[in-house]
């Protein structure tokens, strides 16, 4: 049965950001405000190992960009020294495996973009040293580091600090990530990459013609370093007409990235924003669109963490087999965090 499998297997999240809403809470209530209302989400929705992206919204850059990169690596630890019985913040593999041993979510510290360090790469060791496990270098923009998706039309690679980045991450255990990478970006990555390279959020451009999403040869080229392709769920990446997106969608982008890139190669990325959005829009506003995106629309009963159960049981009926399955919801994705994950070289 579908719902024994999803149990029974590794689920794993490559991308929510619940610690933007976490975060706008006052300190003190941190732990208490993750524990009531997404615990129980992540919990229901069998989640078992959970990345937490630092994302850095519009209203702090430039000035305070590092104050909330801090003020949220904060957040991330003292939620989890808040629920101790509940999740663990893991730097390596043996404390994942430690937490999922011990029935609790194992969380993982992640980087989307670093606006809160800019071009100092000196300071990549010091993310590191705060528990980042995961980093991008772009979002849809320009950074000193590299372009973002939005940006393609510049063809622009990689800038020389954004070489020294991939160099000092690989070196330190911290995982690659080219979500949001613009398409040049990504080539040049996939040239220098002596390490497995991560796409947390991003699903197929053969289906869906989106700049922040994959092409068939990206995803060979990170199928070929031994990474993870994490599928994101956001209706607008999955079809041009969002508010018709089912999770048929989902599963035909996921078979999508199987045949090309690999059954060992494929994850989970959801990119839960939804509640996010609406949890920090003032009540006499619409979240609307963000870049031009419909971000209310939402597969049905897929717009959190609560409805993963229906993702083992589309792909189930989709024909995939048990194993591959278990691949897809998190195994592939919690053996590439065991094997890279605070190993240094």
């Amino acid at each position: 049965m579908p719902a024994d499998l999803h149990r029974d297997a590794v689920v794993a999240d490559a991308h929510n950001d619940l610690l933007m809403a976490v975060s706008a809470r006052p300190p003190e209530l941190w732990a208490s405000f993750f524990r009531e209302r997404w615990l129980p989400q992540l919990t229901e929705g069998g989640v078992n190992l959970q990345v937490l992206p630092v994302f850095i919204d519009g209203q702090y850059r430039p000035e305070g960009a590092l104050r909330q990169t801090l003020r949220m690596i904060e957040c991330a630890h003292t939620l989890a020294e808040g629920n101790p019985d509940a999740v663990r913040l893991c730097v390596d593999g043996p404390q994942i495996d430690q937490a999922l041993a011990d029935g609790r979510i194992a969380l993982v510290l992640a980087m989307e973009s670093m606006p809160g360090i800019d071009a100092s790469v000196e300071l990549v060791p010091t993310l590191h040293r705060l528990g980042v496990r995961v980093a991008s270098i772009a979002h849809w923009g320009r950074t000193p580091l590299a372009d973002g998706s939005g940006q393609d039309a510049t063809g622009s690679r990689l800038t020389s600090q954004g070489v020294e980045t991939l160099q000092t991450m690989e070196r330190l255990g911290v995982l690659f990530d080219v979500s949001h990478l613009s398409a040049s970006g990504v080539g040049h990555v996939l040239e220098l990459a002596t390490r497995p390279v991560l796409a947390t959020h991003s699903s197929a451009r053969a289906l869906r013609d989106h700049h922040r999403n994959l092409t068939d040869d990206q995803l060979r080229g990170i199928a070929a370093t031994g990474g993870v392709v994490c599928v994101n769920f956001l209706a607008a990446f999955l079809a041009v007409e969002a508010r018709s997106v089912t999770i048929d969608h989902l599963v035909d982008h996921i078979e999508h990235v199987v045949s090309i890139a690999g059954i060992d190669h494929v994850g989970l990325g959801p990119d839960f924003i939804r509640e996010v959005f609406t949890d920090l829009t003032p009540p006499c506003c619409e979240p609307g669109s963000f870049s031009g995106l419909d971000v209310e629309a939402c597969i049905p009963d897929l717009d959190g963490p609560r409805g993963l159960p229906l993702v083992t049981e589309a792909l189930a009926k989709h024909g995939f087999a048990d194993e591959e399955i278990r691949k897809i919801v998190g195994g592939n994705l919690h053996r590439l965090f065991l094997a890279e994950l605070g190993v240094g070289r």
